[in-house]
């Protein structure tokens, strides 16, 4: 039976907080040797519970200076595949979303300008199936955290 267990969430904790950190400070933290934090971080990521380690890139230094969402209404299920496949190969979109309520889909964008959001829009508007969108640009954010809360916990099984 796999399980997250108290170690395993701290462990979880203190590399979303700062994913930089030295195994040898994770050990000291945990109260564990470096090859038995790492033997953890393997298993966990063998599970699939760390998905991976990135770097955080402020969008407005690397010239991104617009996040906007756009709300997507796509005509039936038969256009939902091609869409989402569209949406996901373009390079600004950081997010594709199947959503309820209004619209079928929503995309969180991030763009250098607003000919650039209108030229996307145009594109988006065109592809088959896509019958309208509804665009709200982000004037300021307040949180934006890929951080998740984590707690002791028997994974279910992936097999």
């Amino acid at each position: 039976m796999n399980r997250i267990d108290d170690i395993d969430v701290r462990i979880l904790q203190l590399l979303q907080e700062r994913g930089r950190i030295k195994r040898n400070e994770i050990a000291e933290d945990v109260g564990l040797s470096v090859p038995s934090v790492s033997e953890r971080m393997k298993k966990l990521q063998e599970r699939g519970v760390i998905d991976g380690y990135h770097a955080v890139v402020n969008p407005r230094i690397t010239g991104y200076d617009i996040s906007a969402f756009i709300r997507v209404m796509v005509d039936g299920s038969k256009h939902y595949d091609t869409f989402v496949k569209r949406a996901s190969q373009m390079e600004q979109v950081q997010e594709v979303h199947s959503i309820t309520g209004e619209g079928s889909h929503i995309l969180r964008v991030l763009i250098s300008n607003t000919s650039g959001l209108e030229k996307m829009l145009s594109t988006i508007q065109g592809w088959p199936g896509v019958h309208g969108t509804s665009t709200s640009i982000v004037l300021s954010s307040y949180k934006d955290t890929r951080s998740v809360p984590v707690q002791p916990m028997i994974l279910e099984s992936t097999d």
